[in-house]
């Protein structure tokens, strides 16, 4: 980066600088963390009183400190696939529920953008279809940053709501089911995509989104007529935007498909007649008659489910992430 052509080159020139961030962020908090240990230990040298309250306290909160530090580290460290670090196509679809399923969507949403804005992930909308009676039928985000896919692919499945459901007259407990779809993008060039095997189709773009929504047919929906496969992209300025980011759903969703043709076992999740409903949940979150939030593949649980829904949900990440790995909770 030190050589004078360096951004000679401006595309390589970038892709290098988002490489040296994302080795900082590997890096940097261990040898913080490596340094504050030393001093800390330092400190505890010099502590000759053991009555000495005030320094006991402020030893006691370092070490807190390290700990969360330290286990933060250990989940990071778990990361390390071949797609760990790339950005995401991110999708919410609802399911069994009728417009329970919808709300539940919604809610689903605000949860993981509360979760992502924690992480400090950049999001860009590339789809959002609300239901007119309450919540989403769909929505689509890129999301951004470190690791991300490492994280969030622990987010893959059906998740299953039960409540006492606000559109029920009769006030009565209902299931509700939704999709979360996590796919890694792929390199340009990756994914061979044939211009034959596509149809494009424009239209007005709807619902909130600024001057250009519902001015112009600049919505762009790709079918890739081989496999079936549908994107689209409605919330760029430009249809020639919105193309683009459709093609890196696209292909972000071909690997996916192609990955699970070569193992011989095509997820549920990505077919069309794919059923989001009971039997397959990754996690229940329970409103009535107790209030609990269980994951099914690894067990963790916890009954503050108002911070799970406001995107605490790091111990179900790093529970998955230990599972996978064989470490014990």
């Amino acid at each position: 980066m030190a050589r004078g052509d360096f951004w000679d080159n401006a595309e390589r020139a970038q892709t290098l600088v988002a490489e040296l961030s994302s080795l900082k962020v590997a890096v940097e908090p261990a040898e913080k963390l490596d340094r504050d240990l030393s001093d800390l230990e330092e400190l505890l040298e010099l502590v000759d009183d053991p009555d000495d309250a005030d320094s006991i306290a402020e030893i006691t909160r370092d070490v807190q400190d390290a700990r969360a530090r330290l286990a933060e580290l250990t989940t990071a460290s778990m990361l390390s696939g071949p797609d760990d670090n790339r950005d995401v196509i991110f999708s919410i679809h609802p399911g069994a529920g009728g417009t329970d399923s919808c709300d539940w969507a919604g809610m689903l949403l605000r949860m993981f953008q509360r979760y992502f804005e924690r992480r400090g992930w950049k999001t860009r909308t590339l789809d959002h279809q609300p239901n007119p009676e309450g919540g989403i039928t769909t929505a689509v985000l890129r999301v951004s940053g470190t690791q991300v896919f490492g994280y969030l692919k622990s987010e893959r499945g059906v998740h299953r709501l039960i409540r006492i459901s606000p559109y029920d007259k009769s006030a009565r407990r209902h299931t509700a089911f939704a999709a979360v779809d996590v796919l890694p993008e792929v390199e340009e060039g990756q994914i061979e995509i044939k211009d034959a095997d596509l149809r494009i189709d424009t239209y007005r773009a709807g619902g909130a989104g600024g001057q250009h929504v519902n001015v112009t047919d600049s919505a762009v929906r790709i079918t890739h007529l081989p496999t079936g496969i549908v994107v689209q992209c409605q919330n760029e300025r430009s249809q020639h935007r919105n193309r683009d980011m459709a093609m890196k759903h696209l292909a972000a969703r071909l690997s996916q498909f192609q990955r699970a043709q070569r193992e011989k076992e095509l997820a549920e999740l990505y077919s069309e007649k794919g059923e989001i409903s009971f039997g397959g949940q990754i996690r229940t979150y329970t409103l009535h008659p107790e209030q609990r939030v269980k994951d099914h593949r690894t067990n963790a649980e916890t009954g503050n489910i108002q911070a799970v829904l406001d995107g605490e949900i790091d111990m179900f990440v790093e529970a998955y992430l230990r599972s996978r790995i064989g470490i014990d909770q």
